[in-house]
């Protein structure tokens, strides 16, 4: 007992390790564009697009200790759920086999880099896991690992409207799959994942209340379809077709416009000169409506590429620069004691590249995903295998609905895709450890010579 105990400490020390490992090299949590933005909403008390007010808080929480606390949940989190996910495919009771697959997730994909980030993108991937959790393995789980799941997708749910969509789309297809095959899909599973799902909603609305005095929901949905439409050309039809408009002040500006969407949001002079969101919002909105009805077949093309994009944009580290002024100015203005740490980090100082990272991880992650519609299809045939093809099959569900949701409705971007493809590396490896365990019971063949 007393060895078991040493064990399964001695694997989660080091997974906890392996998982802020990027962070203890760079003497300070990640940073990235957008974890500015989540800061400030505590200290400006206003809503901005696809800044959650959740994730802000869980900064801020731990923003006394330089951040640490919040990689601290992330990586506790992570080992958790991996555990939890190891058992009820029954690989459990084997530390050694969890910190295996720990390290090799910490080498060949991009988990790392999500854990030790202060940034939402982790809490993807934990809440597609949670959702699976609570739905498809409820019954393996005790009363307190289901309300533990139940609150983690809420959360999960909560600090991002992306992630909040890909989950949504995971339990309307779990209804959909109940409606056909009842007995494929607990309808109690479902009834949990409904009941995370709208907790996370309140939390949002409660969160933004706290903060900004009114009950809204975090901004931002119409306006980065905009700017996918933008970069796709429709926006400038739409314009040449409907103005002059004295309804529409970008007429005035058509000829203006840039061909990247992340250049008119965040560098692009005339967007500030109109307000920004606040000033453009509801006319994004309405160009973004008015175009899906105007051209229906150019949105479903030019959305079908942006989701195979999507698909294929898998890279790690994008915006893990050193140039992110806007984060930079607000630790500084709101946080000045991470200040000295900060500017000590290697970060800061240029010295991370993913270039060679990422020759490995992408192409890890594009075999991965392959490999999941044939861990589905092995599975259906072999009932030993019938658990892990349910996982693979919502890890590519998942996925693709990631993809649509950030790629065909937004821009894509391979940080949108590096957040959800470990994944699939997980799926291929509990697939293989569940083979190797297989064949450990039946033993080696007779030898017949």
């Amino acid at each position: 007992m007393r060895r078991d105990r040493a064990n399964w400490a001695l694997a989660t020390m080091w997974s906890f390790v392996c998982l802020i490992a990027p962070a203890i090299w760079n003497r300070f949590p990640l940073l990235q564009y957008d974890t500015g933005g989540y800061l400030a909403r505590w200290y400006e008390g206003t809503l901005v697009p696809s800044r959650a007010v959740v994730y802000g808080l869980i900064l801020n929480a731990g923003a006394p200790l330089d951040f640490w606390p919040v990689i601290a949940v992330q990586a506790a989190l992570t080992i958790w759920v991996l555990a939890v996910t190891l058992r009820v495919h029954g690989l459990g009771k084997r530390p050694g086999l969890l910190l295996g697959i720990v390290l090799l997730l910490s080498i060949a994909t991009t988990l790392p880099w999500l854990t030790a980030i202060l940034l939402t993108d982790i809490f993807c991937g934990l809440g597609v896991v949670a959702l699976y959790l609570i739905v498809m393995r409820g019954g393996a789980l005790n009363r307190w690992e289901r309300i533990a799941l139940i609150v983690l997708a809420a959360v999960s749910a909560a600090t991002h409207s992306a992630t909040l969509a890909v989950q949504l789309a995971l339990v309307a297809a779990g209804f959909l799959i109940w409606l056909v095959a009842r007995a494929r899909v607990p309808l109690a599973g479902l009834g949990r994942a409904v009941i995370a799902l709208a907790l996370g909603a309140v939390m949002v609305f409660a969160a933004d209340f706290a903060i900004a005095g009114r009950l809204a929901w975090t901004p931002g949905g119409f306006a980065l379809s905009f700017g996918r439409m933008l970069q796709d050309g429709i926006v400038t039809r739409y314009l040449n077709d409907h103005c002059p408009d004295p309804k529409l002040q970008l007429c005035a500006y058509k000829d203006q416009l840039p061909g990247d969407a992340d250049v008119w949001f965040w560098g692009d002079p005339l967007f500030d000169k109109l307000g920004r969101f606040a000033g453009l919002g509801s006319e994004m909105e309405k160009i973004a409506l008015g175009s899906v009805i105007d051209y229906p077949r150019m949105q479903i093309e030019t959305a079908a590429v942006a989701m195979a994009r999507q698909l294929a944009d898998v890279r790690s580290g994008e915006g893990v620069l050193n140039s992110i002024w806007h984060t930079y100015s607000i630790i500084k203005q709101h946080v000045p004691w991470a200040v000295p740490a900060m500017r000590a980090a290697r970060q800061q100082n240029g010295e991370i590249s993913f270039t060679a990272l990422n020759e490995l991880h992408w192409p890890v992650g594009l075999v991965s995903m392959a490999l999941l519609p044939i861990i589905v299809i092995v599975g259906v045939r072999r009932k030993d295998l019938n658990p892990v093809s349910e996982f693979a099959g919502a890890v590519a569900l998942a996925i693709l609905a990631n993809a649509f949701v950030c790629g065909a409705l937004s821009n894509p971007h391979d940080r949108y895709g590096a957040r959800v493809v470990w994944l699939a590396t997980l799926v291929a490896l509990i697939a293989l450890a569940r083979l190797v365990s297989a064949r450990d019971r039946l033993g080696p063949p007779p030898d017949l010579t």
